[in-house]
């Protein structure tokens, strides 16, 4: 009996683990990962409907499906003063908007790459839904390219605008007939333009507004109008074509021809319904080059303001103007304290106030009361003297628990510590906060010989505009070595901390180690600013000229180098950026191209190099695609 039921509950068990088993949903083993985008299989109205009434549009896709950042990927064009609003239903999109439409007017709905199916993210490049509330498709198109005007860099978030009103108020107080955005490599093309006379925009919009209303926003012009006839044609719209399916990127190799302004292989035009199920090949996205260029700039500041004041720190406050404030004044002052418990110190040009907080039962305060005047645009353009009252806010952030509260050492920096000098470099000390009289009885500087220390004569400057620099005059010679030793408390702050002992070992390194780069520029008659640049674009040395002829730049590390000119038109030394208002354009630069196609545009230098090459200048606003900064997620 006993092994009857031992039988019957083994049974048993057994029969409840196969029943799970059978009952466990899991996910195939194997094949391949879906990597396929959604695929429109039906949309109310069609695409490309014509004689539109409705307020809705409803777009069926193959399977389930999420939209990203759709506030700011999803566009229309023409504009619609109310956004249209967009959401999930099911497998389906659906649009709803509630402006009236125009008649007899082309609409193109742009979703970008906004559209990504549910389970793997797979993303439907470029998807545009077309319609017409009348008896025709508009069919023409713009293309062109966007770039910023000082570097050449693609602009990021940048939107290009038409519009059939030339006046250039139209810019600024309506919304443009069409609307599109530039691509990751600059390009742009409006489709679903009708025949017509326009003028031709880029903006940066800060505020959504689709003008050009903002002064501080980046703006793009063209000095003529844009005439847009069928002749400029080259293909059908791609939005009117079938659904494609965009493939996995470098399956297919791109084409070695464009013609100007349309790749008639891209994946726009090329059916790629028939592929194999699982299997991708589309053409690798490439730049594209439109028929009319851009150059986008940030116009210069013209009103006075305040722009910014912080204090990031328990003892420094700094407040920021808009502009220099010329002639007029920048003033500070706190209520009840005394002249020696603060000073402040102005930028060079005079737009920047810093206050250094000198007395502890001063800076100690969490929150301090300052009063600032300085000049001030009013709405009307003209410029007088403000007076604020700034309440300035700093916590002490919670000290850690330590058994011993230890010394807080005086910091800083100076060129000697990398142990080489250039001929002719200066030995600067830096700090975050104000030095005190230096003890030029601590410091010793020696030169080095064999067996032997030479002292060596010198003195301290502090800098002119700046308290937390000083200058280490000398007279130091070429190929020798130097010993700079600073005893503790040699130097230190205002708020009476310390330096530790210092000795540095350091060189001046001979001429001869060093890189010198001779361009031999020529074919342009005019001001020029010649700029040496590091490969992230830092400004290292420029030189200025206003003919042809060699520039030098001695005394380089190696490394590699970009050179830029920028075309002083005004001639006044530096680069001048764009003015809508007076249809000034910003001043042309061009990058150093490369001794020829073969070759980077980037310049390596290697020690001891003397490097001469020549300089066609005569090209504008060129810059090597190979040097461009590729920005994604736009």
């Amino acid at each position: 009996m006993y092994k009857r039921m031992i039988v019957r509950l083994f049974l048993s068990s057994a029969l409840i683990v196969i029943i799970n088993a059978c009952a466990k949903v899991s996910s195939p083993s194997g094949g391949q990962r879906d990597r396929i985008p959604p695929v429109v299989v039906k949309s109310i109205p069609l695409n490309g409907v014509r004689n539109f009434r409705d307020n809705k549009l409803e777009i069926l896709f193959n399977e389930y499906v999420v939209l990203d950042n759709m506030n700011e990927k999803f566009m229309v064009s023409p504009p619609m003063k109310k956004k249209p609003r967009v959401f999930i239903k099911g497998k389906a999109i659906e649009v709803e908007f509630d402006d009236k439409l125009k008649d007899s007017t082309t609409y193109t709905f742009y979703f970008q790459d906004g559209i990504k199916d549910l389970n793997e993210g797979n993303v439907l490049q470029n998807y545009q839904f077309v319609l017409s509330t009348g008896p025709v498709i508009d069919s023409l198109s713009v293309t062109g390219n966007i770039y910023n005007s000082d570097n050449l860099e693609v602009p990021e978030k940048t939107e290009v605008i038409l519009y059939r009103e030339l006046a250039d108020s139209a810019v600024v107080k309506h919304l443009p007939e069409y609307i599109s955005r530039v691509d990751q490599n600059g390009y742009f093309r409006i489709d679903n333009v009708r025949p017509g006379t326009y003028r031709l925009y880029g903006l940066k919009d800060g505020d959504n507004s689709k003008n050009y209303n903002l002064p501080d926003e980046e703006f793009a012009f063209m000095d003529s109008t844009v005439v847009i006839t069928p002749e400029k044609n080259f293909i059908p719209p791609p939005q009117i074509t079938k659904d494609t399916i965009t493939v996995k990127k470098g399956e297919v190799k791109p084409p070695k021809t464009i013609k100007k302004g349309i790749n008639k292989n891209s994946a726009a035009t090329k059916d790629s319904t028939n592929l194999k199920k699982g299997t991708l090949k589309t053409v690798e996205p490439i730049a594209l080059t439109g028929e009319y260029r851009l150059y986008q700039f940030a116009a210069q500041k013209k009103a006075h303001y305040l722009t910014s004041s912080h204090r990031d720190h328990k003892y420094q406050m700094i407040y920021i103007l808009s502009l220099p404030p010329d002639t007029m004044k920048f003033e500070f002052s706190i209520p009840g304290a005394e002249n020696k418990a603060y000073f402040t110190e102005t930028s060079r040009n005079r737009d920047t106030l810093t206050v250094w907080l000198a007395d502890s039962s001063l800076y100690s305060q969490s929150q301090i009361n300052t009063i600032i005047k300085y000049p001030f645009t009013d709405t009307l353009g003209i410029t007088g003297y403000k007076q604020d009252t700034i309440l300035m806010r700093f916590l002490t952030p919670r000290a850690p628990r330590v058994a011993k509260i230890k010394r807080t050492a005086f910091k800083f920096e100076s060129t000697i510590q990398s142990g080489f000098l250039k001929p002719g470099q200066a030995i600067v000390f830096n700090s975050k906060t104000p030095f005190r009289q230096p003890d030029t009885s601590r410091i010793k500087l020696y030169e080095l010989a064999q067996t032997t220390r030479q002292k060596v004569p010198f003195y301290l400057v502090k800098d002119s505009t700046n308290s937390c620099k000083y200058f280490l005059k000398t007279k130091l010679v070429e190929g020798k070595k130097y010993l700079f030793i600073a005893d503790s408390a040699s130097f230190s702050n205002i708020y009476n901390e310390h330096s530790d002992s210092l000795g540095v070992k350091f060189s001046i390194k001979d001429p001869e180690s060093y890189c010198k780069l001779t361009l031999d520029i020529k074919n342009y008659e005019g001001d020029r600013i010649i700029q040496l640049l590091d490969k992230t674009e830092k400004l290292i040395a420029q030189t200025y000229t206003n003919k042809d002829g060699e520039t030098v730049f001695p005394l380089l590390d190696p490394g590699f180098y970009r050179v830029r000119v920028i075309y002083d038109l005004n001639g006044d030394r530096k680069w001048t950026t764009g003015d809508f208002k007076t249809h000034r354009q910003p001043e042309p630069v061009s990058y150093y191209p490369g001794p020829d196609s073969k070759y980077s545009s980037e310049i390596e230098l290697k020690t001891g190099w003397n490097l001469d090459q020549s300089w066609d200048i005569s090209v504008k606003h060129f810059k090597d695609p190979k040097l461009l900064t590729k920005k994604k997620g736009k």
